[in-house]
């Protein structure tokens, strides 16, 4: 005999299903769990963190300038007649550069001189009167009026003496001035003009520079922040003599150092920079006015200064960051702070020590307390033998 088979209901079927489903779930989950605790160490390159003397140096265009330069003008007018030094040569300070037509000055030196001997005449003749008259006067032989008139005469007569006086130095004064002198020592330009020329007060003939020592002029750029705060820091404490060093044209070293001897007080609200001026000494006259060179300017000395490879730092969350490894080879992230780069090298001014191990590849995927295996151990370790 044939019995029906009984068909489940659909609410078991839809419950069997979703048993199914959960217990693959767990299943998946349990492999993915499984997965992650069995994944292999990832291999990182360490190198021991070293403390060392380092500088920090910075290099900025200048122009050079003499310590003093001086344009040579005429103070009197008349004809130039001669130039009495080679061009583009050294000249001493009181040395006669040109000589300007003396005839007239020399005759005005003349006529000056023979009005002072008559003012003196005049002057003695007046005095002597006016004793004469004060003593009559006491003996009650002239007037008063005598005696008023005697007394002005003598004070005119005196102040004409001291007008000649003076008109004979300002004449002489003129002629000296037809000799033009240097006013200081240094190297001579090109003669602006030729003689045979008529030349009136304040020409310029030539200019001067005092050749050494000279100046070198440059400024600190507004985005070098780090030599911003130095140069600020030395205004404040009163330091701003810094060696500094200077390289020429061709890519040499100047082989004297110079002295930072002025900052400016203030920035410059136009090009956000301040400006600045180094003295060199020049004695060779290696140095050229005007010329362009790049002066080196150390900003700071560090004693035990940490420097690793710029690759070597990551960003974290709380900024900049580093990871060292620990004796039990799991990766710790240290949040740093980052001074300058100097030569090619990141200077870590806190958050990293001497002597600890430092990953410099690898450091990518790292996470705060993974487990790691430093390939390089093996050569440490060697290297510590040897």
């Amino acid at each position: 005999m044939m019995y029906p088979t009984s068909r489940p209901s659909a609410g078991l079927l839809r419950r069997g299903l979703a048993l199914s489903a959960l217990a693959l779930l767990v299943s998946a989950c349990s492999s993915e769990q499984g997965g992650q605790q069995e994944r292999p160490p990832s291999p990182v390159t360490t190198t021991e963190v070293q403390a060392q003397a380092a500088q920090h140096q910075v290099e900025y265009p200048g122009r050079v300038r003499g310590a003093t330069e001086v344009s040579v003008r005429a103070r009197v007018s008349g004809i130039l007649e001669s130039r009495n030094y080679e061009e583009g040569t050294a000249v001493e300070a009181g040395q006669t550069l040109f000589q300007i037509e003396p005839d007239t000055y020399q005759d005005a030196v003349k006529a000056a001189e023979a009005e002072l001997a008559s003012a003196e005449a005049q002057q003695l003749r007046a005095e002597r009167e006016w004793e004469r008259v004060k003593g009559l006067f006491e003996r009650n032989a002239v007037s008063e009026r005598e005696r008023d008139q005697a007394r002005a005469d003598s004070r005119a007569a005196d102040a004409r003496l001291e007008a000649a006086e003076s008109a004979l130095s300002n004449a002489r004064r003129q002629l000296r001035y037809s000799r033009v002198e240097a006013p200081v020592s240094g190297l001579t330009s090109m003669e602006a003009l030729t003689e045979g020329n008529l030349v009136e007060a304040g020409t310029v003939l030539t200019h001067i520079v005092q050749h050494d020592p000279v100046h070198i002029y440059f400024a600190l750029p507004e985005e070098d922040a780090t030599a911003q705060r130095v140069a600020r820091e030395a205004l404040r404490n009163d330091d701003s003599e810094r060696e500094a060093r200077l390289v020429l044209p061709d890519g040499s070293e100047y082989a004297r150092a110079g002295q930072v001897d002025f900052a400016d007080r203030r920035i410059d609200p136009m090009t956000g920079s301040v400006q600045m001026r180094a003295v060199f000494p020049n004695p060779d006259s290696e140095l050229i006015p005007g010329q362009f060179v790049r002066i080196r300017l150390a900003l700071a000395d560090y004693d035990n200064a940490i420097l690793v490879d710029p690759t070597a730092v990551g960003q974290g969350p709380e900024g900049p960051q580093v990871f060292t490894i620990g004796e039990d080879n799991t990766a710790s992230a240290q949040a740093v702070k980052l001074g300058p780069v100097i030569d090619g090298r990141q200077l870590i001014l806190e958050g990293l020590e001497a002597g600890s191990q430092l990953v410099i590849n690898g450091q990518v995927a790292l996470r705060d307390g993974a487990a790691v295996q430093v390939t390089n151990a093996d050569q440490n370790a060697s290297d510590q033998e040897g």
